[in-house]
């Protein structure tokens, strides 16, 4: 997996503003590090399954999650950020 460029969805950015300080710097950390390589394996970077099929995943923390689509020029956009019930409300 290639990125070019991230982008942010305005959910993702009103997601982020709720999150506890704490959260929101190791996720500035987790997508600097998906950024230089999109699979190590801390982030547990995988496609989702069932009705979210084409999706994708990453770990912020254990309960944290970002959810992202990825374009086939390379280009990827953060849908949401939260706990593990945000696949939920997508």
């Amino acid at each position: 997996m290639i990125i070019k460029d991230i982008e942010y969805s305005k959910r993702f950015c009103k997601d982020l503003n709720k999150l506890p300080e704490q959260i929101i710097k190791i996720a500035l950390k987790k997508e600097l590090l998906f950024k230089c390589n999109p699979l190590h394996p801390s982030l547990r970077c995988h496609q989702l399954k069932g009705r979210l099929k084409g999706v994708w995943s990453l770990s912020v923390t254990d309960n944290y999650r970002i959810i992202f689509d990825r374009s086939l020029n390379g280009d990827i956009i953060f849908l949401s950020i939260g706990k593990h019930d945000i696949y939920k409300s997508l």
